[in-house]
């Protein structure tokens, strides 16, 4: 207690600097995830791209991240272990940050793309084992998060690979594409606009007080997706869009069609990870904050300060534009050629994946979700068409995650405990 009141000031503004670094790292990392697939296939380019996340990522942080966070990741440890020394809790939040940001820097420059949440869980879960003891650590929810290294890319794979084969059969093996792009495209976006929505106001709307009950969001968004058809089917039919998809060619003009189903896509996914993922940088952050100000008193919901959230959004921000460039690559080209088409499949494949997994509870990573996707893609394709080294690296760096999060968390708690002490 009485090294919080005497450090308090100094603390926060070291979390602070924890924070943003962990920000820096799923800017770098998770946001490239989003964008990878739609400057992978040649939709925009990589500064396009950039941008584009930018402004969605910031509209899902500020528009639906809400004034209240889920300070600690109360599913993963038991935070009535720490009400007699909120001191250690403080330095393991800030372990926990410094920690995951390490990791995410690391994982980023090899060009890797790995979960931001299971890298903050694995250094939540490393400093509470060794403070508080194995006990402490909901232990089931980890077996939860191993299982879903599995079942996410598997479910995302299959659904890539069944859309991708269905764009060949009813539209690209055909003897005319450009009509039955037309004739289906309609369709597709109806779909997209149904799934996207689905999305947004479920994982992208949640806190902002928009309480839909199930069937009604399912409503909403068959109504919303009704409207797209409509439209796409006189857009696709009109002689201005005509003329842009003769200028691509046979097959360069069905691709338009694609770019502007995965752009949508690309964008809503950034909107719902913003809102999301957000809280993987200024959850620990917000915590200390809390803990501080409150005398030592440990609040599980605390009103997040004024300054947290821009600076987190901010971290993000310049991370992405420093390092993104190399997830983007990985993700883009360096599992598979991607066109817009097969691009859009992945990132179709993803969002209906995110939907299934937020019904059914099932702890996901967007990013392991995708890499699933674009290796259906690749599967369809052929074999020859993976790059299996590749491959390799990243499932490798997915397993690594959450023991790497947590030894280096464990490291940095005891440099803190004897800096502090």
């Amino acid at each position: 207690m009485e090294l919080l009141s005497q450090y308090g000031s100094l603390l926060i503004i070291i979390t602070a600097v924890f924070g943003f670094f962990m920000a820096f790292g799923v800017g770098a990392n998770d946001v490239s995830n989003a964008m990878g697939t739609s400057v992978g296939s040649g939709t925009i380019t990589p500064k396009q791209a950039i941008i584009i996340a930018m402004i969605f990522e910031a509209a899902g942080a500020y528009l639906a991240g809400g004034e209240v966070t889920e300070t600690i990741k109360s599913g993963i440890i038991d935070t009535t272990q720490f009400i007699n020394q909120p001191e250690v809790l403080v330095f393991g939040m800030m372990a926990a940050l410094f920690a995951s940001g390490a990791w995410l820097l690391i994982a980023s420059k090899m060009g890797w793309p790995v979960s931001t949440t299971h890298s903050i869980i694995g250094a939540v879960v490393g400093f509470s084992c060794v403070t508080a003891g194995f006990h402490s650590v909901d232990w089931s929810n980890i077996k939860n998060i191993v299982g879903s290294w599995f079942i996410t890319p598997v479910i995302a794979g299959l659904l890539a690979y069944a859309i991708f084969i269905s764009t060949q059969k009813l539209i690209f093996d055909t003897e005319s594409p450009l009509k039955n792009a037309q004739k289906y495209g309609p369709y597709y976006m109806g779909l997209t606009i149904f799934i996207l929505c689905i999305v947004t106001l479920t994982k992208g709307l949640k806190h902002v007080g928009l309480n839909l009950t199930g069937t009604e969001n399912m409503l909403l968004s068959l109504i919303i997706s009704l409207f797209g058809i409509v439209y796409c089917y006189f857009y696709f039919r009109s002689s201005k869009f005509k003329f842009k998809m003769l200028e691509g060619g046979a097959f360069g003009g069905v691709e338009k069609v694609f770019s502007i189903l995965m752009l949508m896509t690309a964008c809503a996914m950034a909107f719902a990870h913003g809102s999301n993922d957000v809280a993987n940088a200024i959850g620990p952050l917000s915590a200390v904050v809390a803990i501080i100000e409150s005398d030592g008193q440990i609040i599980n919901d605390a009103p997040l300060a004024w300054w947290i959230l821009p600076l987190g959004a901010s971290g993000i921000m310049v991370g992405l534009i420093v390092m993104g460039y190399k997830v983007m690559a990985t993700i883009g080209t360096g599992i598979t050629d991607l066109t817009p088409s097969r691009g859009f499949a992945a990132q179709f494949a993803t969002a209906m994946t995110v939907v299934v997994a937020s019904g059914t509870g099932l702890p996901i990573s967007t990013t392991q979700t995708l890499v699933g996707a674009v290796l259906g893609i690749g599967f369809a394709r052929g074999i020859a068409a993976i790059n299996l080294t590749v491959i390799r690296n990243i499932f490798v760096s997915w397993v690594v995650t959450l023991p790497a999060g947590a030894l280096f968390s464990i490291i940095i708690y005891y440099l803190l405990q004897t800096v502090f002490h």
